[in-house]
C-alpha cells in the first residue's frame, strides 16, 4: 500500500474524496500526454534538422569538388594530377573530414528522433492508456460501491414504509372490530384484527433488520471499502508517476549518447584540422606548378629608326649641365632618403619580432592588427626601397657617365611661382605667365626659368656664392609616399648647415613653419578677379606665404585659412613685435586637448621637431584640424612631461 513521506495514506487521511482523488489521477495523465506531445514534436524537429543537414553537406561537397582542386593544385597545374593528389592537401583531408562528421551528425540526430520515439514517446502512450484503463475500472468499482450503500439505504427505507403502512392498517382493524362487538361478524373481525397485528410486527422486524444491514453496510463502505478505495488511487498515482519519471530518465540518457557522438565527431575534426599542414600543402602545391623560369633580359639603348645614334650618354656643354643638376638633386634626396629607410627598416623588424611574440601569446592582444601594422610597414619599407634603387641608379650612371666632372657646386634654390605679368626664362629667353605657377623662381638670386627649364641652367647663383654656403640642399623637402616610387619637392625650406632630414620631414604635414608666416596688415579693400586670388578687407591681417618676387603680387592666408594672390601694394608687413589692431590667434597657435598617449617602445628624437618618445610614459596630443592625430599620416603632434611641443611616430604609442 501506497504512503507518503510522513506515512500518510489518502483513505486514512481524506475520507469521502474519490472524486476529487480522481482528479488529480486524471491532471497526471495529462501531463503525461503534454510531455509525450512535447517529445514528439522534438522529434520532429531531429528529423527535420537532419533532412536540412543533409542537403546542406550535400551542396558543401559539390561546391568542394568543383573548387578544392584550384586550392591544391592551382587553375593551370603543370603537372598531371587525379583526385589521389588532391586527397594527399591536409586541408582537403581537414574539410572532408568537417563534410563527413557533419554528415554523421545528421544522421545521429535521425537517430535521436528514432530512439526517443521508441523509449520515450510509445512508451509514454503506453503508460497513459494503461492507467487511463485502471483508473476507469477503479470509478466503476467505486460506482459499484455507492450502488450496493444505496440499495441497502434504499431497503430501509422502504421496510420503513412498510412498516408505517402496516401500523396503519392495525389500526383500522382494531376500529372495525369495536364496531362489530355485537354483529354476528364480531369473530371475523377479530382474527383479521389478529392476523394485522402478526403482519405489523413481522413488518416491524423487518424493518429493523433492514436498519443493522444499512448500518453495517454504512460501517463498511466508510470504514473500509472506501477507505481502500482511495488507497487503491494512491497507489495507482505513485506507479504512474515512479513510471514516468523513469521514462524522462531515459530520454535524458538517450540524449546524453546522443551530445556523446557529436561531441566524438567535433573531436575527429578538431583533430583534422590540428593536423593541417600549410607548408606541407604548399610544397603540393609547388611541386605541381613548376615551371620553367628566367628573369626578363636587361634593356639596351635602342637607337630611333629616324636618327642614328650610339648607347653612350651625351656630355656635351649642354646635356653635361642637365646632367650635373639631376646629379645634384639625386643625391640631396638620396641624403634625404636615407634616415627614412633606416627608420622604416628599425620600425619594420620590430614589428616582425611583435607579430612573432603576439602569435605566439595571444593573451598579449590581437596579432592580426599587428600584423596588419607590420604588412604596413614592410610595403611602405619597399617603396622607400624602391626610391631609393631609382635614385641610386640615377647617380651611378649620371657619375660615370660625367667622370668627375661634377660642374660648380652652387646649385639655385628654386620655388614655384606664379607670373601675373610677363617674366623672361633665364634659360631660353621666352616668356613665362601665368597664375598657375607655370615656372620657377631662385629665392638667392631672383632668376626665373620655365619649370622644364630647371634642370637646365648651369649651378652657378651668385647668392649662393656670395653668401658663401657652399653647396646647399635643395630647398624643398622630398615627400615620399608609400605608392609611389619617386620623389616630390614640397614647400619646406633646409638650411645647409642643419643635419641631414629625419624621419619626420617626410610626413606630409599641413603645418607651416612659424619663421616663414610674417604678418601683414591689409591697407586697401581687394576684390578678386580670379580663382586664384583672395578678398581681404582693409585693416585686416593677413599671414604672407609666398613674397612678391617681382611680379607685384604676394600670396597670403587670412585667418579663416584661405589663401590666394593679393597685390604687393595692398599690403604692409608689420614688425614682429607689433599686434595687428584686427588680430586673431596666430595660425601656428596650438591647443591642447585632453587626449593622452601612451609609449610603447622607446624613441630618440631625429630632429628639432621631434619629441623622444619613453616606454610607458604619458604624451598630451595637441588639438585643432593639424595637431595631434591629424597632423600626417604616420606622424602625431604633442607635448612630453618637460612641456616640450613637438612630433613623434603614431606606431611607438598606444592610446592611454
Amino acid at each position: 500500500m501506497a504512503s507518503t513521506a510522513s506515512g500518510q495514506t489518502y483513505g486514512q487521511h481524506i475520507p469521502d474524496q474519490v472524486e476529487r482523488i480522481a482528479s488529480v489521477t486524471d491532471a497526471q495523465l495529462e501531463l503525461l500526454e503534454d510531455v509525450r506531445d512535447l517529445h514528439r514534436e522534438r522529434a520532429a524537429l531531429e528529423r527535420e534538422y537532419a533532412a536540412k543537414l543533409q542537403l546542406l553537406v550535400k551542396k558543401a561537397a559539390e561546391k568542394k569538388a568543383k573548387k578544392m582542386p584550384a586550392l591544391v593544385v592551382g587553375n593551370e597545374p603543370t603537372k598531371a594530377w587525379d583526385e589521389d593528389t588532391i586527397r594527399k592537401s591536409t586541408l582537403d583531408q581537414a574539410y572532408a573530414q568537417l563534410l563527413t562528421s557533419m554528415s554523421d551528425a545528421a544522421q545521429d540526430h535521425i537517430n535521436l528522433a528514432d530512439a526517443l520515439n521508441g523509449q520515450v514517446i510509445d512508451p509514454l502512450k503506453a503508460t497513459e492508456r494503461k492507467h487511463e484503463e485502471a483508473k476507469k475500472k477503479e470509478m466503476q468499482y467505486y460506482q459499484k460501491l455507492l450502488s450496493d450503500r444505496d440499495r441497502a439505504y434504499a431497503d430501509r427505507i422502504k421496510s420503513k414504509q412498510k412498516y408505517d403502512e402496516e401500523c396503519s392498517e392495525v389500526e383500522t382493524y382494531r376500529q372495525k372490530q369495536e364496531r362489530s362487538a355485537d354483529d354476528r361478524h364480531a369473530e371475523r373481525a377479530a382474527k383479521q384484527y389478529e392476523q394485522q397485528q402478526i403482519d405489523m410486527l413481522n413488518s416491524k422486524n423487518a424493518y429493523l433488520i433492514s436498519i443493522a444491514v444499512a448500518n453495517k453496510v454504512k460501517s463498511k463502505f466508510y470504514e473500509e471499502d472506501l477507505p481502500a478505495l482511495e488507497d487503491q488511487f494512491q497507489d495507482l498515482q505513485t506507479r504512474l508517476l515512479t513510471r514516468f519519471v523513469d521514462i524522462l530518465k531515459n530520454a535524458q540518457e538517450v540524449q546524453l549518447k546522443h551530445l556523446d557522438s557529436v561531441r566524438s565527431r567535433l573531436t575527429a575534426c578538431e583533430a583534422a584540422f590540428s593536423a593541417v599542414n600549410p607548408a606541407a600543402d604548399q610544397d603540393l602545391f609547388i611541386d605541381h606548378n613548376v615551371a620553367p623560369f628566367s628573369a626578363p633580359a636587361d634593356w639596351t639603348f635602342e637607337p630611333s629608326p629616324n636618327h642614328y645614334d650610339h648607347g653612350d650618354m651625351s656630355v656635351e656643354p649642354a646635356p653635361k649641365v642637365y646632367l650635373q643638376n639631376r646629379l645634384s638633386k639625386c643625391r640631396s634626396k638620396l641624403e634625404e632618403l636615407e634616415p627614412v629607410l633606416t627608420s622604416k627598416r628599425k620600425e619594420t623588424e620590430q614589428l616582425a619580432k611583435l607579430v612573432e611574440t603576439y602569435t605566439a601569446n595571444s593573451s598579449l592582444g590581437d596579432a592580426d592588427e599587428v600584423l596588419d601594422n607590420y604588412l604596413d610597414a614592410h610595403h611602405s619599407l619597399t617603396f622607400y626601397a624602391t626610391s631609393g634603387v631609382i635614385l641610386t641608379a640615377e647617380t651611378d650612371t649620371i657619375s660615370a657617365a660625367l667622370g668627375g666632372d661634377e660642374g660648380a657646386q652652387s646649385p639655385h634654390s628654386f620655388k614655384s611661382t606664379s607670373f601675373s605679368i610677363p617674366a623672361t626664362c633665364a634659360y631660353c629667353k621666352s616668356s613665362i605667365w601665368g597664375l598657375s605657377k607655370q615656372g620657377k623662381t631662385c629665392k638667392a638670386c631672383g632668376v626665373s626659368v620655365h619649370s622644364k627649364c630647371e634642370l637646365k641652367l648651369p649651378a652657378d647663383c651668385p647668392g649662393s656664392r656670395q653668401s658663401g654656403r657652399g653647396h646647399l640642399h635643395s630647398d624643398s623637402i622630398s615627400s615620399l609616399s608609400r605608392a609611389s616610387s619617386v620623389l616630390s619637392h614640397t614647400s619646406s625650406t633646409l638650411a645647409t648647415g642643419q643635419a641631414t632630414p629625419t624621419p619626420s620631414s617626410f610626413a606630409p604635414s599641413t603645418h607651416t613653419p612659424e619663421e616663414s608666416r610674417p604678418t601683414a596688415r591689409v591697407l586697401f579693400d581687394f576684390t578678386p578677379t580670379s580663382p586664384f586670388e583672395l578678398a581681404v578687407s582693409a585693416e585686416s591681417t593677413v599671414h604672407v606665404l609666398e613674397e612678391d618676387d617681382g611680379s607685384g603680387w604676394v600670396k597670403v592666408a587670412d585667418d579663416s585659412g584661405g589663401k590666394g594672390l593679393v597685390p604687393a601694394s595692398y599690403v604692409e608687413l608689420l614688425d614682429g613685435g607689433q599686434t595687428p589692431r584686427s588680430s586673431t590667434p596666430s595660425l601656428s597657435h596650438q591647443q591642447t586637448s585632453q587626449d593622452y598617449v601612451r609609449g610603447v617602445y622607446a624613441y630618440k628624437a631625429q630632429g628639432p621637431d621631434e619629441i623622444d618618445v619613453e616606454e610607458g610614459k604619458l604624451i598630451q596630443l595637441t588639438d585643432g584640424p593639424n595637431g595631434g592625430k591629424n597632423y600626417a599620416d604616420g606622424w602625431w603632434e604633442g607635448i612630453d612631461a618637460s612641456g616640450k611641443k613637438g612630433i613623434f611616430p603614431s606606431n611607438y604609442v598606444e592610446d592611454a
